[in-house]
């Protein structure tokens, strides 16, 4: 059973949101509508890779961009039938705990996992060449290869009714690459749980 080796504090939708948007800025498959929003909004990117928790204001825009890009609050699109009422933890997990967290529910990930899940059996699949839905697999070797060179990544955002049955919710290709380089340290992220999490989250 998973259970989290140390939890480092007390966090907030504030915090997850401003963590959500910076993961995504950088994803090749997101960040250019992120950045097109941004501009819309007349927001630099300073709102998100430098977020000022503090400030009401960059807050409220900040949810604003999410629930565009994402549906956030909107009860749509990524976050259909997201919990409202949610407590959020900054944490460690381990080698082993972060193996156990699973990809969501969704086509290409359960493809990808061989149907587990799992980003260890991603991590197999890619290595033997496989591909989900012919999809590409590089973006997941070059994430890897910048991990071993010395880049770190964002904390992943990961949801569970409990702390010992997580799902990635933010964060799966940097989960994924972990995997491929065999998860050599503890992986930063936040948590998410609710006890209405589990339909969610399953």
């Amino acid at each position: 059973m998973l259970t989290v080796v140390q939890v480092l504090g007390m966090s907030s939708e504030d915090e997850m949101v401003a963590c959500f948007l910076n993961g995504e800025l950088s994803s090749r498959r997101f960040g250019q509508s992120l950045r097109s929003h941004l501009a819309a909004a007349g927001q630099a990117e300073q709102l998100l890779t430098h977020p000022d928790l503090s400030d009401a204001g960059a807050n409220f825009a900040r949810r604003a961009l999410l629930a565009a890009t994402r549906g956030y609050g909107e009860n749509r699109d990524l976050f259909e039938n997201f919990p409202t009422q949610v407590a959020w933890t900054r944490a460690l997990l381990s080698a082993d705990e972060a193996a156990c967290v699973r990809y969501l529910d969704y086509s290409y990930w359960v493809e990808l996992s061989g149907g587990s899940r799992r980003p260890t059996d991603a991590a197999a699949r890619i290595r033997a060449g496989l591909r989900a839905f012919d999809v590409p697999n590089e973006p997941f070797v070059d994430s890897a290869r910048a991990f071993i060179r010395g880049e770190r990544f964002p904390p992943l955002i990961l949801v569970g009714e409990r702390r010992d049955n997580l799902v990635c919710l933010e964060g799966h290709l940097r989960l994924t690459a972990y995997a491929l380089v065999g998860f050599p340290t503890d992986v930063e992220c936040l948590i998410g749980t609710a006890s209405a999490m589990g339909r969610w989250a399953k």
